[in-house]
């Protein structure tokens, strides 16, 4: 009995969190779809007064520069996450290994890079001028193909695997890459899938890089094209606010904030289940040997 009774009440401690969880993404969605005098009236509100789409209309009047979007978003975000990971993965895989002649000062130069931030004004000089990739799909891709925490992480997951393991693939005739392929890489799915969401999540939601290196409007990631819109929305308001007729300005600009963030969460929103169960598994497993 107080076993069940301890089941029950963990039950409904889980279900009141999932509620506060999802309350918020429930509140985006129906704000978004909410006429604007009734956010004006009765303020944000988890059943709207009444449906309007007209945030949706105002953002979709582009249809082609929204798919475009996509699109290069969508390809960034595949491109830069499968890259990214197998060179983090080969990199950390060196450095995990024991017999790595240059292990002790890679590993230096890798953890310089967590600490010490080159700057802004360097940066671009180097994509832009130096390696001439301002408005390429490289521009989006490259600045953030290998990241020095990921690096580590992956280092201590793959440092975790039993070195007799690798011994005996290399006395039976295996090279370091059928090792690294053929071994390393099936057994720590949990590692690289747990990296793959959050560089997945860094490539989508980033739209700096796309406002400083790219002006052609058909290589504008999502991200960009929804703060530009933003940035209309604001200037609009202001000028309407400027000339005394906000009150009576007949604009969806809280809806189309929340309709902005509903198609920019929605695609992670519908890939992170897939991820699930390897996240906590991939950094809890990667944190036990250092």
């Amino acid at each position: 009995m107080k076993l069940a009774g301890r089941k029950t009440n963990t039950i409904i401690i889980l279900s009141i969190f999932t509620a506060l969880f999802i309350y918020p993404i429930v509140a985006v969605v129906s704000i978004s779809i909410s006429h604007v005098e009734d956010i004006y009236t009765f303020g944000y509100r988890i059943i709207p007064k009444s449906i309007s789409w007209d945030a949706y209309k105002y953002i979709f009047a582009s249809p082609q520069q929204l798919f475009s979007s996509y699109r290069v978003s969508i390809i960034v975000t595949v491109l830069g996450t499968l890259l990214g990971l197998l060179i983090m993965s080969m990199l950390a895989f060196s450095l995990s290994r024991k017999n790595f002649k240059f292990k002790r000062p890679l590993t230096y130069f890798v953890f310089f890079t967590i600490i010490f931030n080159p700057g802004l004004v360097p940066w671009y000089i180097n994509i832009a001028q130096t390696l001439g990739m301002k408005n390429t799909y490289l521009a989006l891709i490259v600045p953030y193909l290998v990241w020095g925490w990921f690096t580590m992480l992956l280092r201590t997951f793959f440092a975790s695997i039993p070195e007799e393991l690798f011994e005996s693939c290399e006395m039976d005739g295996a090279n370091q890459f059928t090792v690294f392929f053929r071994i390393t890489l099936p057994l720590s799915k949990p590692a690289l899938a747990s990296v793959g969401l959050l560089m997945m999540l860094r490539y989508w939601n980033d739209w700096f890089l796309g406002l400083l290196y790219i002006n052609n409007t058909e290589l504008m990631p999502l991200q960009l094209w929804l703060y530009n819109i933003m940035v209309n929305i604001e200037e609009m308001s202001r000028v309407a606010a400027d000339a005394g007729v906000i009150e009576t300005i007949n604009f969806p600009s809280e809806s189309a904030r929340m309709a902005m963030a509903v198609l920019a969460a929605g695609p992670i929103l519908l890939v992170l289940p897939f991820f699930q169960k390897y996240f906590v598994k991939g950094i809890t497993v990667g944190s036990i040997k250092g």
